[in-house]
């Protein structure tokens, strides 16, 4: 299918999954992202030359919220090195819900499974090098408007205080982590979940998040400018991840019915990339039952099969 043939279909799918929003419901435990449209469903697709593709509404920015977890983590790698950030993260799927703090207690040594859930990635937020929480926050922006092209982004000041105000379960993690000798003596609990919190409260559009999949899509070299921006070992890791981890514990299904490596946020967003071809953004506020966009799933499985995208 060629670039004019996907133009004239991602209308037509978008529409057809838009019904699937009614299966889902927006998340309502951090109040202002209760605050999104349950109906709205949108898409963005970009190619290696930078040709843009969208459907329905992908103009109004989101959170990145998990999403971000994929690019804390390559740059905690830039920062520390493999060595240090399985240190203290480990490298397999938990099968357990994103925020569960179960194998913490049950399993030796008692650090997180994997980067992108909560824990995980509460370690990984400290492990971003900067002397305070704005200097680290700070850094991470710059790193994550560097991925999207350049583009300007931006810590979204509601989200993140609403977000900071509920995270009850997100404390008593980064609490649990700093008791197991995750979180280093000299690190202040709540520095670190400031800029946890701070990252997942990124805004983003579809289209920036599509250029953030795009660079990933090429293994960390901008296919734009042929510059590299992250290491290509680095985005294998994090790619690895994604196909693992990235769509919570619904990851094993997504893989077999999609089979392209995805990361979901709990404001209904996806990021996915078809390696080596494309980068893709996808916002769909109503979630299922385990944290995923409904509709943005469908999308995605219809996309997937219409073109062959399965990477195995």
């Amino acid at each position: 299918m060629n670039v004019d043939q996907l133009r004239a279909a991602l209308p037509q799918w978008v529409e057809a999954s838009r019904k699937y929003t009614s299966e889902g419901n927006v998340a309502s435990y951090i109040p202002e992202l209760a605050k999104a449209p349950a109906h709205a469903l949108g898409a963005t697709i970009m190619g290696r030359s930078g040709e843009v593709i969208r459907a329905g509404e992908t103009d109004s920015p989101f959170t990145m919220q998990s999403i971000s977890k994929v690019f804390t983590l390559l740059l905690a790698l830039i920062d520390n090195g493999e060595d240090g950030v399985f240190a203290k993260v480990g490298m397999e799927p938990t099968g357990d819900d994103f925020n569960s703090m179960l194998k913490l207690e049950l399993v030796e040594p008692g650090k997180p499974f994997n980067p992108l859930i909560n824990a995980g990635a509460i370690a990984v937020s400290s492990l971003i090098h900067g002397d305070t929480p704005a200097a680290k926050t700070e850094r991470i922006l710059s790193f994550f408007s560097e991925t999207a092209g350049g583009a300007k982004l931006t810590v979204n000041e509601d989200v993140f205080r609403s977000e900071s105000a509920t995270a009850h379960r997100n404390r008593s993690l980064a609490y649990f982590l700093k008791d197991n000798e995750v979180l280093g003596e000299d690190i202040d609990v709540e520095d670190v979940l400031q800029v946890y919190f701070k990252h997942c409260s990124i805004d983003v559009t579809c289209e920036q998040l599509a250029r953030m999949a795009l660079l990933l899509a090429f293994d960390g070299t901008d296919p734009l400018t042929g510059r590299e921006v992250v290491p290509r070992r680095y985005v294998q890791i994090a790619k690895t991840f994604m196909i693992m981890c990235g769509m919570y514990n619904a990851s094993g299904e997504f893989a077999i019915k999609v089979g392209i490596p995805a990361k979901s946020g709990v404001s209904g967003g996806i990021l996915a990339l078809v390696p080596g071809e494309y980068g893709i953004g996808v916002i769909g506020p109503a979630l299922g039952s385990k944290g995923n966009s409904t509709a943005g799933v469908h999308l995605l499985e219809t996309m997937s099969t219409a073109l062959d995208w399965r990477i195995f």
